[in-house]
């Protein structure tokens, strides 16, 4: 008894440790400038005002920086959970001249940093035209190479037989990807949802190559914009870290919503198995 009391002990301060750094977030959001410069580690606001959320609202871009990011996060993450799956299912079952060779070219952009491609992006981006548009922000991330991997190794995972009788019923490749075996993957597709929703969400460096019209500006290339000073002198503490807060709310709730559905298709995947 008393070891397991103990182990909860640990386990509430690790979680205390983990949850610290947000409650001050949400304290010196909700401070005064004054207060949050001579007391940024208090989890008490003194005096309690909300006046950084509503110059955030009012006194900067953060709406169209919102409907841009909202923009490009939608778009994003609805061409990679289709594109990246028709690609998974061809490379899981599909037979063409190549294949190990494209599945090969895949692990290995995986294996390639980012910060790597970011010149040939911008160059090709410009030569293409599309440079500081939509466009430019949208169409380079509808497709990644992690996102392939997985629903390939989704796709594999599903028993051939599955297919052979839908095959024998008179189902074509499209009607037994959509409507047969793609349902049997949904944990790989939540999972891809949940990445890709955060990834283009939190993406900083392709909007930097990608855009410098501030009107294309997304969330991070705002909130960077914020933190290089550009509202003037001063911390303005409460200012950064309430935009901050706005913007990790969407991808906390996405996250929190999916996973519920991801563990418990995952449990009933391991029940059956």
């Amino acid at each position: 008894m008393r070891r397991k009391a103990a182990g909860y002990a640990v386990l509430v301060l690790f979680a205390l440790i983990f949850l610290y750094p947000f409650v001050i977030q949400i304290a010196n959001s909700l401070k005064t400038e004054a207060d949050a410069a001579a007391h940024p580690l208090s989890p008490i606001p003194h005096p309690f005002t909300a006046a950084s959320f509503e110059k955030i609202l009012h006194g900067t871009d953060f709406p169209l920086w919102l409907a841009n990011s909202v923009l490009m996060t939608v778009l994003v993450t609805l061409g990679r959970v289709f594109f990246d799956s028709l690609a998974g299912y061809a490379l899981a079952r599909l037979r063409f001249r190549g294949r190990d060779t494209v599945s090969a070219t895949i692990l290995a952009m995986m294996a390639v940093p980012g910060v790597v491609l970011l010149i040939p992006k911008f160059l090709v981006l410009n030569q293409l035209g599309i440079y500081n548009s939509y466009t430019a922000l949208i169409l380079p991330l509808l497709v990644d190479a992690t996102g392939i991997f997985i629903m390939k190794q989704a796709f594999a995972a599903v028993p051939i037989d599955v297919e052979e009788a839908a095959h024998v019923d008179g189902a074509g490749i499209v009607r037994t990807y959509w409507s047969v075996v793609l349902p049997m993957v949904r944990p790989a597709l939540i999972t891809l949802t949940i990445l890709s929703f955060q990834g283009s969400w939190n993406d900083f460096t392709h909007s930097l190559i990608a855009v410098q019209n501030p009107d294309l500006y997304t969330l991070p290339r705002g909130l960077a914009d914020l933190v290089t000073g550009s509202l003037g002198s001063g911390t303005q503490y409460p200012l950064k870290l309430g935009a901050s807060l706005l913007t990790i709310i969407p991808v906390a709730v996405i996250f929190l919503v999916f996973q519920r559905y991801f563990v418990r298709d995952a449990n009933e995947g391991a029940a059956k198995g």
